[in-house]
């Protein structure tokens, strides 16, 4: 992926791109230690910090981060808060929205390349 992050829309691109790549490999991490006694589901959330990112009109400033926290999901006998189910819900969904952020990606590369192309 070789688009510009210097203007608006490829900020939020890349910062969505990001933020997403890193909710997936938490949902993974939260995955793995299904069964291990004590372990803390975590969930990263960076779509706020994004919208207050655009509304501000700062959507052309690097440092945005995701941010990553404890679930509020109950904890159970083994003193593990990971629900499965949930987590499983949040990996596809997360997938589909990578997918979608990609594809925009893609295309707005395409564009860029074919306008370069259209004007030398």
């Amino acid at each position: 992926m070789s688009f510009a992050a210097s203007d608006g829309v490829g900020f939020v691109l890349h910062s969505a791109i990001n933020g997403l790549s890193q909710r997936q490999q938490v949902i993974a991490d939260n995955i793995a230690n299904v069964d291990t006694p004590g372990f803390r589901a975590r969930s990263v959330e960076f779509e706020s910090a994004l919208s207050s990112a655009i509304e501000r009109g700062r959507a052309t400033t690097g440092g945005l981060t995701a941010t990553v926290a404890a679930t509020g999901t109950p904890v159970g006998a083994n003193d593990n808060n990971v629900d499965l189910r949930k987590e499983t819900i949040a990996a596809m969904q997360t997938q589909y929205q990578y997918q979608i952020m990609g594809r925009a990606i893609s295309d707005r590369d395409s564009r860029l390349n074919m306008m370069a192309g259209g004007a030398a």
